[in-house]
């Protein structure tokens, strides 16, 4: 069966205003530091430790509080982009952002670090779900693949150069000054959005379900949590063991969910699950968890395998993990325009197909292997995830009712941010216990480490390959008569 082409359009009507196109990138450059952000974190973490005397125990703290923000905040964000106007939303995350970056640049102790990190993390959190709704609300429907890919370029580039961008600046100050780089940025960006701004949306008076509130952040935190409680019980007994928090979440989730379908009979529902009846948003979000997951998991064993079997340095590793993500992002435009005229199927089963070939090649790595064999591997990896999200964000919510944008890009940051602590958990565990049986066996240390990352990747390459067919399975969103702003 072949894919229908979309018509040939002008490309003087194709085009958006200049006020779009303003608002749309402000948008795109704040999304961009507030991700980078989050990313840079990682290096960090050594000098903080040093620091401020804490041990490790303590300082995964930093990651495990803004993981569990975002995941508390991103449910409550479809209730958010319905109830204020974007204006208002832009103001509140951009603002949370600054002042949470204000406080970790000037902390002194861990726990105001912490804080600061709490704070930060409602602005990200707030961040994407907003992007992709005013893309969705501004961007004629032929023309929102492109601009999506714009989006991707801010999901993987940010990440990528992440590392790189931390060592740098440490190289050159100490780890508040991570904090200090970043706030005339955000600052900026702020000015600029109070002038430029618009309300592109009409707020509705809604009733916030406290409730449901509450079942969300026991639900989504306490999978988050368990699921990060897993990656760290391999190497040292947690205070309560990850079974726990996850039972809680799972159980609250169900609630949550039964209590979503009661109160969208009134439109009152914290998060509208009924874009789960569209079956392509259905097929976009479980081949986003796949997805997400392998790239989380191999995001955290490559640099253990640089770093641990083939001694490179922490820098040295940041920048060999860099082409790929800005290859990743390159594409993303490129990707973008493929699917306004061919549809997803085209770009999506490739997209899988590679990311499968990679991993399993990566499995493959050992000890002895060159780094330049790591970096053309990477690249591949990116190549496959670049065909597969531009796609999968634009149809997941291209095929939803207007007045469902919010809720749809409040489900899409959910599940990312469960994927990356499913697939963190998940090929940390099959590393570790693979790698302490190569020990007790005999082998080096190098070599039990390169053993277990090989078998983790073997899983993931499994999962990608199980994607293909879902893939196959996905169609081009119906072309809507784009409703008015706000629905």
């Amino acid at each position: 069966m072949t894919t229908p082409t979309a018509p040939a359009q002008n490309p003087d009507v194709e085009r958006l205003p200049a006020s779009s196109r303003l608002v749309i990138a402000l948008l795109l450059a704040s999304a961009f530091v507030l991700i980078l952000n989050e990313t840079i974190m990682g290096v960090a973490l050594a000098p903080i430790m040093d620091n401020l005397g804490i041990e490790a125990t303590a300082g995964q703290w930093l990651t495990t509080a803004f993981m569990l923000t975002m995941a508390v905040v991103i449910p409550v964000t479809g209730f958010l982009l319905q109830r204020l106007t974007t204006r208002a939303v832009f103001l509140t995350a951009m603002t949370s952002f600054t002042l949470g970056t204000l406080v970790c640049a000037v902390s002194p102790t861990f726990a105001v670090l912490v804080t600061g990190r709490v704070v930060q993390a409602v602005g990200t959190a707030i961040m994407m779900p907003l992007l992709m709704t005013t893309v969705m609300q501004l961007v004629p429907a032929t023309m929102r693949g492109r601009v999506m890919g714009n989006i991707s370029i801010v999901i993987s580039v940010a990440p990528a150069i992440g590392p790189a961008v931390s060592g740098l600046i440490l190289s050159l100050l100490d780890w508040r000054g991570l904090f200090w780089v970043v706030l005339p940025l955000v600052v900026t960006m702020l000015v600029v959005g109070l002038r430029w701004v618009p309300n592109v949306t009409e707020p509705r008076r809604l009733r916030l379900d406290v409730g449901s509130v509450v079942l969300s952040g026991l639900g989504f935190g306490g999978l988050i949590y368990g699921l990060s409680s897993i990656g760290e019980s391999v190497h040292q007994q947690p205070a309560v063991s990850p079974g726990v928090p996850i039972a809680v979440g799972a159980v609250s989730l169900l609630l949550f969910a039964l209590r979503q379908r009661q109160l969208q009979r009134t439109d009152d529902a914290l998060l509208d699950l009924r874009t789960f009846t569209s079956r392509t948003f259905a097929l976009a979000i479980m081949l986003m968890l796949v997805l997400m997951g392998a790239l989380f998991g191999t995001v955290i064993l490559l640099p253990l395998y640089l770093q641990e079997a083939l001694h490179l340095a922490s820098l040295s590793t940041g920048l060999l993990l860099v082409p790929g993500g800005l290859i990743m992002g390159l594409l993303g435009p490129l990707v973008g325009r493929l699917f306004d005229r061919w549809g997803p199927r085209p770009l999506v089963v490739p997209g899988c197909t590679l990311v499968a070939a990679a991993m399993a090649l990566m499995s493959r790595l050992d000890e002895g292997s060159s780094p330049v064999s790591v970096l053309l591997l990477h690249v591949v990896l990116s190549i496959g995830l670049a065909l597969t999200f531009t796609p999968l964000f634009t149809s997941a919510l291209g095929s939803l009712q207007p007045r469902l944008y919010s809720h749809g890009s409040a489900t899409i940051g959910t599940v990312q941010q469960l994927a990356g602590a499913a697939g963190t958990a998940a090929f940390v565990v099959l590393m570790v216990t693979r790698q302490a049986s190569l020990l007790d066996s005999g082998a080096t240390a190098e070599a039990a480490l390169a053993g277990g990352v090989g078998t983790a990747l073997v899983a993931g390459a499994v999962l990608a390959a199980l994607a293909i067919p879902l893939g196959a399975l996905l169609r081009r969103p119906p072309t809507p008569v784009d409703a008015p702003a706000g629905h």
